[in-house]
């Protein structure tokens, strides 16, 4: 995959407006919803205006923005030595602030195009600190100041990560940097000390995924939710202790879509499982039927989970509306995405309506109700550059902050 631009576009309508950073995967609180007032309901026919641009490597990982910053975490796919690299970029400008690289030693294959990769885990920053996890196993924590590394651990030495299976992205509970990694012995899961690197715990013998762990609360429970290509489990985040697992088996490539929750309800992509609080545990809602078709939505794309609806792409493509409690679709939608595989599309909840961000570069502005799908506005921001089955698609999530758009 070959990343060429990171692009800035103003959304901005209201100056007056609050603005927010977006520090990690999925935003602020880790939940697709872009909390600023004051943005765009109609696109210019022009489309979005763009502040700034920059060639950047290979990669999926999605920007983080914090404090005027921009962090991009790519790959110089170049021979003799190919570099993962953190870069910083001034929000306001694109300028390049600081650039930390390291060698990665990626194999032949990366330099065929198509097959190009690169980082897939967005990093997250908290208190002056970026971590970031890189496509072999390193996992560094930098000081977003300059660059500098305060930290390394090589998950694939330590802990027999392989390559291109560090792809979730990493989260942060107080003082925890929590990884889904599929390391062993029992190191499907690791949690390292954000101050000095220093393993805090393990937990499950289990195969990584692309999926990324959130923590939800559960009466009075708080509980660590990650999807591996074995189970979905519920871990306590300051010991690794598992409160639940479900059998979930499935493939890497499968089980892509974060874990969406609302009230005592769970949705892993198609696997909606019903909460107790005490004791912790889950029990399967809805699909009865175990086949891995019946139970992944969509494995590119992550449900919008509201109001006791379910929005989500579908693997073959479209846009669908289910029930939540019994899951039954109430309707399906070709606009937002074409009805075909490798369709993907990236939901941001904005006040009572969503920013679609779909495979082929297009934004859309639209009302997502039980009674149907409803378009606001649309606008091309990039030109789709990886190849998948013949066809030109664009996966990389993009981020929202200070009422811009980075894509």
């Amino acid at each position: 995959m070959n990343r060429i631009l990171i692009l800035s576009f103003a959304c901005l309508l209201l100056r007056e407006a609050i603005a927010d950073d977006w520090p990690q995967w999925r935003g602020l609180h880790r939940d697709g919803v872009w909390r600023e007032s004051g943005v765009m309901e109609l696109f210019p026919e022009k489309g979005l205006p763009i502040l700034w641009s920059r060639k950047m490597g290979s990669g999926w990982s999605s920007p983080v923005i914090v404090k005027g910053c921009v962090y991009v975490l790519d790959a110089e796919l170049s021979r003799p030595k190919t570099h993962e690299r953190v870069v910083c970029l001034d929000e306001e400008t694109g300028k390049v602030i600081w650039t930390q690289k390291w060698e990665a030693a990626y194999p032949d294959w990366c330099f065929t195009v198509g097959q190009e990769n690169g980082p897939t885990a967005t990093p997250i920053v908290k208190n002056g600190r970026i971590f970031v996890v890189g496509q072999l196993g390193k996992v560094l924590c930098l000081k977003t100041l300059d660059g500098a590394i305060e930290w390394h651990r090589d998950l694939a030495t330590d802990m027999g990560v392989k390559e291109f299976n560090a792809n979730a992205s990493p989260l942060i509970d107080d003082s925890l940097l929590i990884l889904v990694a599929g390391g062993k012995p029992n190191a499907g899961v690791i949690a390292l000390d954000i101050a000095s690197g220093a393993e805090k715990w393990r937990a499950l013998d289990e195969g990584t995924a692309h999926s990324s762990p959130i923590i939800m609360k559960i009466g009075d429970q708080r509980q660590l939710v990650v999807w591996t290509q074995q189970s979905v489990s519920a871990l306590d985040p300051q010991n690794g202790k598992v409160l639940w697992s479900q059998p979930l088996l499935t493939s890497a490539d499968n089980a892509v879509s974060t874990p969406v929750f609302e009230g005592d309800r769970l949705l892993v992509s198609g696997l909606m499982l019903q909460l107790q609080a005490s004791p912790p545990s889950a029990t399967i809602l809805w699909p009865d039927a175990k086949t891995v078709t019946k139970r992944v939505l969509s494995n590119t794309s992550t449900p919008l989970f509201r109001d006791g609806h379910i929005y989500s792409a579908r693997t073959s493509g479209g846009l669908v509306c289910l029930d939540a409690a019994t899951g039954n679709e109430l309707w399906h939608d070709d606009h937002a995405t074409a009805p075909k595989q490798g369709s993907a599309i990236h939901i941001t909840v904005n006040r009572d309506g969503a920013f679609i961000f779909n495979d082929q570069g297009e934004l859309i502005r639209a009302m997502l109700t039980p009674q149907g799908y409803v378009e606001i506005s649309r606008t091309q921001l990039i030109t789709p550059e990886q190849l998948f089955g013949g066809k030109k698609v664009t996966w990389s999530a993009p981020s929202y902050a200070d009422r811009k758009i980075f894509v």
